[in-house]
């Protein structure tokens, strides 16, 4: 069964009796969880309290900020929603099963090992932690607490992207030769990491899921045009076995919102838009093919193919829907995350290396992912 089907079979209905607070909340049923708590209320983390209420997939959602005006906003947006203005709370009460962590990067290690430390199950929004040695310490923690160790690579879950790596292990588009990925806006401006560990983040994730392998090396180009040694533009440059190498530009400082990914290979490319309001996968049966045999440099040339463009049938669903339900059914069956730990690591081992790069000028910079 796929994940849109097991949104559908598992979201609970919602009643209207009284729970917490006077609010009504969803009926309990077998796929609930006890309870799920939500903290950092900023910019994402309201969409993680507004699925996992409509969701219904705990008998209670506590969402926890320092700041009172963003809870009195939740409280006011979802009725039944309670809200904390401490973490610990969150730790101590034992409803808690899981926690989703939404706050700043540079928090997520912390909070991520306190929780983990209490024996809850964590989501953890991108990236999991600012170094493979935080993240690698992560993922032994959870296996120590038998807790589940997810992270927030939400596109992940998105369905053109599960389209486009069916479509590269179909053999469609035959041996992929290099991935394009462009991901740039006017801000947000980051004040604790650089525009890579913003942005790529998303990127790196995609083209690991796509390509089902982690890079040897990576090397990274970058420039700082309005705040000292944060980058709000760079260069990445992911160089994979057999040749296939993957780069993506990042930027704060483009006048365009733009989210492509094109993937060339040796029959076919594909290109990825999300910015599209439809199509946001194309096909395009283009491609060069050259002479096998010929006895002078004269002789040499090429042929170009320009065939149809394909666009796939897609139905899409939120993609954070998904992964809510994801978190929860991993957590009240024991299964593991399709981000999990591991996963987090990997994302977290090529930022680190691409960071460095930064750092060195260029230097293409060998990837860790042991644990130890």
């Amino acid at each position: 069964m796929n994940e849109l089907a097991r949104i559908n079979e598992h979201a609970a209905p919602v009643s209207t009796q009284n729970g917490h607070n006077g609010h009504t909340t969803p009926q309990v049923d077998e796929h609930q969880l006890k309870g799920v708590g939500v903290t950092g209320l900023g910019y994402w983390g309201p969409n993680w309290v507004r699925n996992l209420h409509q969701l219904g997939c705990a008998r209670r959602v506590v969402a926890c900020d320092l700041d009172r005006k963003r809870r009195q906003h939740i409280e006011e947006l979802y009725a039944g929603v309670e809200t904390s203005s401490s973490f610990d709370e969150l730790l101590e009460d034992p409803d808690i099963e899981g926690i989703v962590i939404a706050t700043p990067v540079s928090t997520h290690y912390p909070m991520a090992r306190k929780a983990l430390e209490a024996g809850k199950s964590v989501l953890v929004e991108k990236p999991l932690a600012l170094s493979q040695k935080q993240a690698a310490s992560l993922v032994l923690l959870a296996r120590e607490h038998k807790s589940v160790l997810m992270v927030g690579h939400t596109f992940e879950y998105s369905a053109p992207v599960r389209k486009a790596q069916e479509i590269i292990q179909s053999g469609e588009l035959g041996d992929i030769f290099y991935i394009s990925s462009v991901r740039a806006n006017l801000g947000l401006f980051q004040h604790d990491v650089n525009v890579a560990w913003d942005l790529a983040t998303h990127d790196i994730s995609i083209i690991l899921m796509l390509m089902g392998r982690v890079p040897v090396r990576v090397s990274c180009h970058g420039g700082s045009h309005y705040r000292n040694d944060i980058e709000d533009v760079a260069m990445l440059t992911l160089h994979f076995e057999r040749d296939v190498i993957a780069f993506i530009h990042v930027s704060w400082l483009d006048p365009n919102k733009i989210r492509r990914t094109t993937i060339v290979g040796s029959r076919k490319m594909l290109v990825y838009d999300d910015t599209a309001t439809q199509e946001k996968l194309r096909i395009y049966d283009k491609g060069v093919t050259v002479d096998r045999y010929y006895d002078t440099f004269g002789d040499f040339h090429m042929s170009y193919r320009y065939g149809d463009i394909l666009i796939p049938r897609i139905e899409e669903t939120e993609p954070l829907r998904i992964e809510c339900q994801h978190f929860v059914d991993c957590i009240k069956n024991g299964l593991t995350p399709h981000t999990d730990g591991m996963s987090g690591m990997r994302v977290v081992s090529v930022l680190e290396a691409a960071n460095l790069s930064l750092r060195e000028g260029g230097r293409a910079i060998p990837v860790n992912t042991d644990l130890v």
